[in-house]
């Protein structure tokens, strides 16, 4: 049975944890090669996966991964951009500081891995870039002021990409998850006095009564880097269980 992704090379920022370890994982299950780039020096990756440290905030060090991507895969076709981190708090809260970390690292990151990849792209007549967006950048939850912000604007630089690099056979899609089960949720989760309760509202409040696994998203993102997804290209793909079609919202 001939495999998904087979002989397509896949570089996965954020990869080495939650989501991105789930994506690499399925990637290099599904025939692909795979670099995970993460911020720690070493970090364990799935079987298969090669595993290279990255600062996503960092043009030299993003040009680096994109360079060994080509030195160790020969090219790239598939470009994925895991890398995130949130801060809760009010934008009263928030120092000048902390919105630049939110934005370097969501926004930021996501523009210097486009940007670097989108020449190995092209070299290889084409390719799929998957952003990461969120349910927040439709939606806001309370006291996520600067995640909120940094997720519209990749929602935004994944469209404006599509438009640009579309006649080049480069499709542009961003995942916008909700709620998965990740250690940032955990965080999350953590901020309340009453964890359990607040777990077990999140699951009533969402239509299929839970929240995401890592797997679930890696599903999304494999169909969007497969050639099934030809004519898929500047949309932004909210997975969050149905909890965004209600009206009705949470109490946090």
């Amino acid at each position: 049975m001939t495999k998904r992704i087979e002989g397509k090379r896949a570089v996965v920022t954020g990869g080495a944890g939650g989501i991105g370890r789930a994506i690499a994982a399925r990637f290099a299950a599904e025939g692909a090669s795979v670099i995970a780039a993460d911020l720690p020096q070493d970090a364990q990756v799935p079987d298969g996966v090669t595993y290279c440290q990255v600062d996503v905030t960092r043009d030299a060090a993003v040009r680096a991964v994109m360079a060994r991507a080509e030195e160790i895969l020969g090219g790239l076709d598939v470009l994925v951009t895991c890398a995130g981190i949130e801060i809760e708090k009010t934008i009263e809260e928030t120092s000048e500081e902390e919105w630049d970390r939110v934005m370097n690292v969501n926004l930021k990151g996501t523009f210097l891995a486009c940007k670097h990849a989108l020449p190995l792209m092209r070299a290889a007549g084409g390719g799929s870039i998957v952003t990461f967006g969120s349910y927040d950048g439709f939606i806001a939850d309370p006291n996520l002021a600067a995640y909120c912000a940094s997720k519209g604007g990749v929602h935004a630089l994944t469209r404006a990409m599509a438009c640009d690099y579309g006649p080049e056979g480069i499709r542009c899609n961003a995942i916008c998850p909700g709620y998965i089960e990740t250690p940032m949720l955990q965080s999350f989760f953590g901020h309340a006095g009453d964890i359990d309760k607040l777990q077990d509202e999140v699951r009533r409040v969402h239509p299929v009564r839970r929240w995401g696994q890592p797997e679930d998203v890696a599903n999304l993102a494999l169909w969007l880097a497969s050639d099934e997804a030809g004519y898929a290209s500047g949309q932004l793909w909210v997975l969050d269980g149905g909890l965004s079609a209600q009206v009705q919202q949470m109490r946090l």
